[in-house]
């Protein structure tokens, strides 16, 4: 596929990275192909969303060599036309490393600042915001309330078999009223589209609707991208995508994940209706803060 092909760029592959700065190791990748598979209209998108990434080891110097580390968090729209691929960030980030620039600490993580902004935002034809946060970092409970789904059944009674997403698993019922629903799954599993690499996650969904979506059968879809291979944000997609499906139109929706670090990078996606009122989310987007500090699991 043309989009595994560009992706193919780092990932799978032997890479020595840069000792200096260097943009020209970012890759942008199309999200349209995926979505196009799954009836996503790239003109007319049926939620709205960013993409959340935390790099956890971001690091740099000053004109007298100090070195300066931080994380770095960076958040870019859903309707961008290309997301980053994750080993070229890596790759892009850590051409900082030996990179000498600014006097002070203050300044030389501004200037990395607007340098990041700049190539990010460039590559992927959109608008990035950077900002890299120290221990003093606001520390914030985001989804709190949400209900694990296995409190919803007993394990004994769930037979499971089915590990390629599979939307048939899904099954609702009328409950005649609007309810709302928080639900949090701690153990999604896909696998990198390109390496083939295991990812994990935290879904967190948040629904309005006079349907209810049943609980063991939401436990059965989600275990079914066991064995496939997407990106994070694609799989976050789909997921929206099939719940949306079973849903009614004017219903509320938000499908977030949590997606444990690889290389000192994470991937939070977050897609939501136009609609939804809830913003349990934004915690998550707001840059000044931590996404995963004091997360109920």
């Amino acid at each position: 596929m043309f989009t595994d092909k560009i992706a193919s760029t780092h990932l799978g592959k032997k890479s020595e990275g840069s000792q200096i700065y260097n943009p020209s190791l970012l890759v942008g990748v199309p999200r349209c192909e995926n979505r196009k598979q799954y009836n996503i209209n790239c003109k007319d998108l049926p939620f709205n969303g960013w993409d959340v990434w935390q790099a956890y080891e971001f690091s740099c110097l000053t004109e007298n060599g100090l070195p300066v580390t931080r994380l770095l968090k960076l958040k870019y729209s859903c309707e961008s036309e290309f997301i980053v691929e994750s080993k070229s960030l890596k790759l892009y980030l850590n051409s900082f490393n030996m990179t000498r620039l600014g006097k002070n600490s203050t300044e030389c993580l501004e200037i990395c600042k607007k340098m990041i902004e700049k190539d990010l935002s460039e590559k992927l034809k959109t608008k990035v915001e950077a900002l890299c946060l120290d221990n003093n970092a606001e520390r914030v409970n985001i989804f709190d309330g949400y209900k694990n789904l296995m409190e919803f059944t007993e394990e004994a009674d769930l037979v499971l078999d089915d590990y390629n997403e599979n939307p048939q698993l899904l099954k609702f019922e009328d409950s005649f009223e609007n309810q709302e629903y928080y639900l949090t799954f701690d153990s999604l599993r896909s696998n990198c589209r390109v390496t083939h690499q295991p990812d994990f996650g935290d879904v967190f969904i948040y629904y309005k609707s006079k349907k209810h979506i049943k609980e063991d059968s939401l436990i059965k879809y989600l275990v079914s991208f066991r064995s496939e291979y997407h990106f994070h944000e694609e799989c976050v997609e789909m997921i929206f995508k099939r719940l949306g499906d079973l849903l009614d139109k004017a219903d509320e929706l938000m499908v977030c994940a949590l997606y444990t670090r690889r290389g000192g990078i994470d991937i939070s996606p977050v897609r939501y209706t136009k609609n939804c009122q809830n913003k349990d989310f934004y915690n998550l987007i707001e840059l000044s803060k931590f996404a995963r500090c004091g997360i109920k699991q």
